[in-house]
């Protein structure tokens, strides 16, 4: 893929910083509610399922995940995860770079752990289970980096940097690390294409946006690219559409002097009414709602 279209596919968001290269995430839904969108990003992620149950998909694999399970995305993989179940759940997001683990010189750390990571040569499994032995030793260690993120006690980077170097050793010593380097040319092909329809609805989601230009990316029929982006994402071409603009305007709301009307128009609403339908959808609560507890949370 043209390296400036899957820059311009990115989840717009800084993981962590130069110091400290992760960044870390708790989030909590409800029932039935619309967990991540698909997006990807640069950065390797562990997450890791506290609470219920998630139907998590990575490219186009889609797996169960249940609490106190956890999945390993590479750097660069397309993830979505969507509600399962009645219960709702929650779960931790540790996304970082995998430059944070390499080594100063070049060493045997360097040669048998982190280039082979970094090249999809020898990562962690898609999904880890609570069912082998070395599943359970690395969701110990994921529960370890879980806990130190959370205290952030002085010392915890190092830590963490612990952790995930014994999760890399632990898959070596027991012959359970993963080659994805191999790629099935077909699935390629699908993963590019709904790369190219979410690059498409990023740089226009401002405007309105008809089927015919999505489908005619591709290229296909209307009827065919909605079955395709359904199978691919779990969502109509339509929902994402709108989940994409509803996490816009939940950006745009966290500036209080910024009228609700005008954040309408500025993420592709021009019927306030609709907007504030979609949002209650979405978020469980109207765009007004969401400021007002926001602005509690603040001064609280």
């Amino acid at each position: 893929m043209d390296q400036a279209l899957r820059r311009s596919l990115k989840e717009i968001k800084m993981h962590g910083s130069e110091l400290i290269p992760f960044g870390t995430y708790w989030y909590s839904y409800g029932p039935g509610e619309h967990v991540i969108d698909c997006h990807w990003h640069d950065e390797a992620e562990i997450f890791y399922c506290a609470q219920g149950s998630t139907l998590f998909q990575v490219d186009t694999d889609y797996f169960l995940v249940e609490a106190g399970e956890a999945v390993y995305i590479d750097g660069g993989d397309i993830h979505a995860a969507h509600a399962y179940g009645d219960e709702g759940c929650s779960f931790f997001s540790f996304v970082f770079n995998t430059n944070l683990l390499a080594s100063a010189n070049y060493d045997a750390v360097q040669e048998n752990l982190i280039i082979p990571l970094q090249e999809r040569r020898a990562t962690l499994p898609r999904l880890i289970k609570q069912q082998e032995d070395y599943e359970l030793k690395l969701l110990s260690h994921i529960t370890a980096i879980k806990n130190s993120c959370q205290d952030r006690l002085p010392g915890y980077e190092g830590a963490v940097k612990g952790h995930l170097y014994l999760m890399l050793s632990e898959l070596l010593s027991q012959d359970r690390a993963c080659n994805r380097t191999t790629s099935n040319r077909s699935e390629s092909s699908k993963i590019e294409r709904l790369k190219t329809v979410i690059q498409y609805i990023q740089h226009n989601y401002e405007r309105p946006i008809r089927l015919s230009e999505l489908a005619a990316l591709i290229p296909m029929s209307e009827g065919q690219f909605c079955r395709f982006f359904k199978s691919m994402t779990r969502q109509t071409p339509m929902d994402y559409i709108n989940s994409y603009r509803i996490r816009q305007a939940v950006e745009l709301l966290r500036q209080m002097d910024r009228k609700i009307s005008d954040i309408a128009l500025e993420v592709g609403y021009d019927n306030i009414s609709y907007f504030i339908r979609v949002f209650r959808k979405s978020m469980n609560c109207s765009p007004s709602e969401f400021r007002k507890k926001l602005q509690e949370s603040m001064e609280g």
